[in-house]
């Protein structure tokens, strides 16, 4: 064990030393090859410069909106009748332009970079001057989630598979055993992605019963529906944002920097507004059960908690944690067992009530593990199952199966995600329980069989409000490059250029060298630390 523990100390040195000169590498080329090296350091002069990122990270909210409006964008699904522009007409014929697909690709990854900047700027000088206005805030992500509240359904399809289910729930086809194929002829059928065609639903009781409500509310119409699930996501959102307030304020953190790294993280915007996922209610519902719990009210906490895991699954994690801490760290084992108890309790009578009013029974338990068809190297679980299958076909193995290592590997996935949780939960009251619950969420997902880029959001959010050290770097690694995952495009944009005229060459350059180089103004003088500018420039 001593040995072990020696080698842990020994691979976590070596881990802060490469760090730390990841970070130092990054801020010499910030300083160097940005605007950020203009201006001279200088004493904080107060929030009035808010004015600047709200237009700059609405600029180019609007150039991601301008993107993925066109008729034939890759970044949405092309089909009659999806959304109110953009989308081919029913009778359309005749060949796609070349230039407005290699447009729409730029607009998008050039407003994407440039928002990139713009948020890490901002964070930066957030977490160096704590005090900002949460008005001024709010105001700042109505104006940045406009773009996305009237875009169309971005990044993803999986909203549509929502909408179908809806339908589904409210005609009383069973979305636990059948697939939203099973509505036949149905237009709620033509946007869903085939993979999840004949998919039974992985999602909790609550979902299905909000998902049908919208349904019935539009009387059955398709595009009405997914609107109704896209301002669904944006009063989750504000969820986010009126429960991160109240957490960091019952943990005395700044809630100013904590309300910019989770309501108006780019990759909550992007994903969660944008791709419309319900991964926004679990985590509203998710964090307003945190900040509960941090305020003394444990039961209203375990109610919270519970309807988020009725929406997706791994909220349960929040249960546990909540449940184990409520009696705070002096507590024994023999005694945490009472709310332990309570915590089945409440939970078993939240998901009971929205089982009886969803009407389906439990059958989402066992399709928890739909997702598991997706198979993708960004889970590393996933990826080292296929590197595996792999290497063995080149040495002429060719009786290993790659759905037999996939499932070994992905089993010790999450046996390791298991494992650090429970050393997370027992450990989370030395460690702060918020941030090991952030961390234990971010590692089922690592872990996981897929990691897509808006399940990162579930542990971003708390660790926004809760995060020590090295964790702030992580927070901002995953937020700036987890939207980036899967995004497609990039191929394209590379062998359009080649064989494209000069002038939309020098057009495209022009857009997207202009968003990594522009610069963003004075006030990004304030993300640098005073004294450490002051010795750069001495």
């Amino acid at each position: 064990m001593g040995q072990l523990m020696s080698w842990g100390s020994a691979i976590r040195r070596a881990y802060e030393r490469l760090a730390n000169r990841f970070e130092s590498g990054v801020q010499l080329l910030e300083r160097r090859y940005t605007p950020l090296g203009r201006f001279s350091p200088g004493p904080f002069e107060g929030w009035s410069f808010l004015w600047q990122p709200a237009l700059l990270g609405f600029v180019a909210m609007v150039m991601i909106l301008a993107g993925g409006s066109f008729t034939n964008s890759p970044f949405k699904y092309n089909y009659p009748a999806t959304w109110f522009f953009g989308e081919p007409a029913s009778n359309s014929v005749g060949v796609t332009s070349e230039t407005k697909f290699l447009l729409s690709i730029v607009l998008v990854y050039a407003g994407l970079l440039l928002l990139m900047r713009v948020w890490l700027r901002l964070a930066e000088v957030m977490k160096l001057h704590p005090g900002a206005s949460i008005k001024s805030l709010w105001w700042m992500l109505l104006l940045w989630a406009t773009p996305m509240i009237v875009a169309p359904p971005m990044f993803s399809r999986d909203v549509f598979s929502y909408a179908a289910q809806g339908e589904m729930t409210s005609y009383h086809l069973n979305p636990y055993v059948l697939g939203p194929f099973s509505l036949g002829s149905s237009p709620y059928v033509n946007p869903v992605d085939p993979l999840w065609g004949n998919a039974p639903a992985p999602y909790g009781p609550f979902f299905l019963f909000l998902d049908g409500t919208i349904d019935k509310i539009t009387r059955h119409h398709q595009l009405a529906t997914v609107v109704g699930l896209r301002i669904l996501e944006v009063a989750a959102v504000a969820m986010i944002g009126y429960g991160i307030v109240i957490l960091t304020r019952g943990i005395n953190r700044d809630p100013g920097e904590a309300f910019v790294l989770s309501a108006m993280n780019p990759l909550v915007l992007l994903t969660l507004i944008g791709g419309a996922h319900n991964d926004a209610i679990m985590t509203g519902f998710l964090v307003v059960g945190i900040a509960l719990a941090v305020k003394r009210h444990p039961v209203w906490a375990l109610f919270f908690c519970a309807c988020a895991a009725a929406i997706k699954a791994p909220a349960a994690l929040g249960l546990a944690f909540v449940a184990w801490t409520w009696l705070g760290p002096k507590a024994s084992v023999r005694q945490r067992m009472r709310p332990i108890g309570a915590a089945v309790l409440v939970t078993a009578i939240t998901l009971g009530f929205w089982t009886w009013l969803a009407g389906f029974g439990f059958g989402w338990v066992k399709n928890l593990l739909t997702n598991g068809t997706v198979r993708s190297w960004a889970a590393p679980a996933t990826g080292i199952g296929m590197a595996i299958t792999n290497i063995a076909h080149a040495l002429d193995l060719h009786a290993v199966a790659l759905s037999s290592v996939l499932s070994v590997t992905r089993f010790f996935g999450f046996l390791l995600a298991a494992g650090f949780a429970i050393w997370l939960l027992l450990n989370g009251e030395r460690r702060g329980w918020v941030r090991s619950l952030a961390v234990a969420l971010l590692l089922f997902v690592e872990l996981g069989p897929v990691v897509q880029p808006w399940y990162l959001a579930w542990g971003l959010v708390l660790l926004a409000a809760s995060y020590q050290g090295r964790e702030h770097f992580w927070l901002l690694a995953l937020s700036i490059t987890g939207p980036f995952i899967g995004l497609p495009g990039g191929r394209q944009l590379l062998a359009g250029l080649v064989h494209s005229n000069p002038l939309l060459i020098a057009v495209a350059l022009l857009i997207v060298g202009g968003a990594l180089v522009v610069p963003m103004g004075r006030w990004t003088q304030w993300s640098w630390p005073e004294q450490k500018l002051e010795v750069a420039t001495s």
